[in-house]
């Protein structure tokens, strides 16, 4: 995603986020939606440093902790160690093709879930095991179709 001023590119990042609230909250539709929050990390992740991916998955880390008390702090870690891993791998993961893209989104939806299980579990938070194996790779897939989708009109648009 080479194309576009970075502010076109903040103004997509901003729209996720703002869409991931208005959906899940505003619109109470809650797990029907996508979790734009975290594909809005991975995008924004690819373009930044290592560390200035993880202060801003910090940061959506207390926006989601603010609406999601269950979470707080939780996703914030979960996230800034996503956000750091996504700004690292840009090099394993390079290129713009669709299908490699998709799979990036994928594959961190599904280690944000991974991770963010693994962190409730230590708090005894956590639900079954098997929602990492039935319902998260549902959830990763979605999130993955609909990161592209946003990317896909971005590239449109721009």
């Amino acid at each position: 995603m080479t194309e576009g001023t970075r502010w076109q590119f903040v103004g997509l990042i901003a729209g996720l986020v703002i869409l991931h609230f208005v959906l899940r909250v505003g619109l109470a539709l809650g797990f029907f939606v996508p979790d734009l929050l975290t594909v809005a990390l991975l995008l924004a992740a690819r373009r930044m440093r290592a560390g200035w991916a993880a202060g801003l998955g910090v940061l959506f880390g207390v926006l989601d902790g603010g609406v999601n008390p269950f979470t707080m702090g939780a996703s914030a870690l979960v996230l800034a160690v996503l956000g750091y891993l996504a700004a690292r791998s840009r090099e394993v993961l390079a290129g713009d093709s669709p299908v490699m893209l998709l799979a990036f989104l994928g594959l961190g939806k599904y280690l944000f879930d991974v991770f963010l299980y693994g962190v409730l579990a230590t708090r005894g938070l956590a639900g079954p095991a098997s929602v990492l194996f039935t319902l998260s790779p549902l959830a990763a897939l979605y999130a993955a179709a609909a990161g592209l989708a946003a990317v896909t009109v971005y590239r449109a648009l721009v």
